[in-house]
């Protein structure tokens, strides 16, 4: 079996549970001293670092969440002076800012340790080659992969997203081992490699993530480029690629535990679930610095299982993550909520706030069309008039998401109006 850290990735479970009390009483005195929004939190449940006195005791905790961190937009969250924080990232949000998130110089040498275990479970070694697709910036999939693949001793190959036909040419020439991308672009890649011969490409695995995906697209990665294809998961508000990883026995995606504490909810009551019930997944980080975070609503669903894989690892694993309780969604490893989508058609004043949002997968590549309603005083049969309007908001869409579009405008009253929740989403993708 291959192992990065093979005593804390085995140590039994007695011994994990023993970790992480330890670690989250001390994660609690710090955060409680640090940053005023636990400090409030606490003080409304009437909960110190002292009365934990086992795991179970976490339940107590109140949750944190993506609206959290908005309202304390940008470093209000943060448990570090910002001269010990040497890096940000960010993702994308609601309400046009993003969310922010910070590492320690020692949160990313964990990071890298952490990507260094998922690589490993994939067979990197200081020989490979990882060709890593994931996009670089304030998306924490590039450099995340980046550093992880250099704590191995690997050759990194930092080519980010874009222009396939490159991509190809270096796989190639390059000698790539190890592809890293979102599983979409990895089939688009294989369907273009087909065409420009295989014969020359010697990828051995795959690491694959930021988007769902299915046993189906594995079996066709794998048939495709002759690779193990693994899903690795992780969120920026966590961590980022590295909270967890699949192994070569692809039964499910392994929590580090020793790092974090995994739970599952019932999303509506946010009552703690028994291992094996589908719920919505709260992530407690252990180790983090410069912005830990206490019981944090991932909103995404999925199955706790802890039982020994056969790997030998202990840690929990989750199943492939099976949809969201919200409305966002993932496009191409972007995340993308309506609410978006409405605020700039708002800006204009030349549309209805009446759209819908039609995702596809063709080519196995996400698209992302949007059907707008013109308002009624700027219906027009203008080819030129539609055509600018079409542009501007096409790139005011790109500008705000980071996500390309294509823009449909028709005529009011077309979309379907609803009594209930509108219907935003048309999602004709087959993830699940």
């Amino acid at each position: 079996m291959n192992y990065w850290d093979q005593k804390n990735e085995t140590m039994s479970r007695d011994e994990l549970v023993n970790v992480q009390l330890e670690k989250l009483r001390k994660l609690v005195y710090k955060v409680n001293q640090n940053v005023p929004f636990y400090q409030k939190a606490f003080e409304q449940v009437g909960l110190t670092a002292g009365d934990l006195s086992s795991i179970d005791d976490l339940r107590h905790l109140p949750f944190t969440t993506k609206q959290d961190l908005r309202d304390n937009y940008p470093y209000g969250l943060f448990a570090v002076p910002m001269d010990e924080v040497v890096r940000v990232h960010a993702s994308s949000g609601t309400t046009g800012k993003p969310t922010v998130v910070g590492y320690t110089k020692n949160d990313l040498s964990t990071w890298a340790d952490l990507v260094a275990r998922a690589l490993t479970m994939a067979g990197t070694t200081k020989s490979d080659f990882v060709h890593n697709a994931f996009g670089y910036g304030f998306f924490t999939g590039g450099l995340g992969i980046h550093y992880g693949a250099e704590r191995i001793g690997a050759t990194i190959i930092p080519i980010s997203a874009g222009n396939t036909d490159r991509q190809i040419m270096i796989m190639r020439d390059f000698g790539s081992t190890i592809l890293t991308c979102t599983p979409s672009y990895a089939l688009y890649l294989a369907e273009t490699a087909e065409g420009m011969g295989m014969d020359s490409i010697h990828l051995k695995a795959g690491l694959f993530g930021a988007e769902p995906w299915t046993d189906q697209m594995r079996r066709q990665l794998e048939d495709k480029l002759g690779i193990l294809a693994l899903d690795i998961y992780g969120l920026s508000e966590v961590l980022g690629p590295g909270v967890g990883c699949e192994c070569s026995e692809k039964a499910g995606l392994h929590i580090f535990e020793d790092h974090f504490i995994v739970e599952v909810i019932d999303p509506v009551t946010g009552t703690p679930l028994p291992d094996g019930e589908k719920g919505e997944l709260v992530f407690t980080t252990l180790t983090k610095e410069a912005l830990p975070v206490i019981r944090y609503r991932t909103r995404d669903i999925s199955v706790i299982h802890r039982e020994k894989c056969a790997c030998g690892r202990t840690h929990a694993r989750i199943e492939r993550i099976t949809g969201r309780t919200d409305d966002m969604l993932i496009i191409r490893g972007v995340n993308v909520f309506p609410s978006q989508i409405e605020s700039v058609l708002l800006e204009f004043g030349e549309t209805e706030p009446h759209y819908q949002l039609v995702v596809d997968r063709k080519d196995n590549l996400d698209s992302l069309e949007i059907w707008v309603e013109l308002s009624a005083n700027m219906f027009s049969d203008r080819v030129r008039f539609l055509e600018d309007l079409e542009a501007r908001l096409r790139h005011r869409i790109l500008s705000v998401l980071g996500i390309s579009s294509r823009i449909k405008l028709v005529e009011p009253h077309t979309i379907p109006r609803s009594e209930g929740k509108a219907k935003r989403v048309v999602d004709r993708r087959d993830l699940f």
